[in-house]
């Protein structure tokens, strides 16, 4: 099996949980976490406090359910693309949103070192306005 898929299998399941710093402990010290640039978070974080300040603070605070289900992985070595969909509902209007996703992870030594988002950002943001 492969090292780098599992890993990433259990970003998704601890993300499931809430269980934040699981997630948290996956990704490398110097990670590069790239939001698709136009989505409400679009942007790069580096490190894993900048994510948690630049994304999952705000999903967290932000949103009701908010969930990232993967339903397929593809795994190539150290590259994992994982293949699902988002939901949640937008605390200030209440209104809800499902998006497809393509999540690129990029492993090294166990750990996460690359994440780069692909969505509808406009389906994204629609909830939100």
């Amino acid at each position: 099996m492969n090292s780098s898929l599992e890993a990433v299998r259990s970003v998704y399941a601890s993300f499931a949980k809430g269980d934040i710093p699981a997630v948290l402990g996956a990704l490398a010290p110097d990670i590069r976490w790239t939001e698709a640039e136009g989505g409400p978070y679009g942007g790069i974080s580096v490190g894993p406090q900048a994510v948690l300040d630049n994304v999952f603070m705000k999903l967290g605070g932000e949103w009701d359910g908010f969930a990232a289900i993967a339903h397929e992985f593809v795994a190539n070595d150290d590259i994992v693309v994982a293949l699902g969909e988002y939901s949640g509902t937008f605390k200030a209007t209440g209104k809800s949103f499902k998006a497809p996703f393509a999540h690129v992870w990029r492993m090294k030594d166990g750990k996460a070192v690359e994440f780069q988002q692909y969505t509808d950002t406009a389906v994204h943001l629609r909830p939100m306005q």
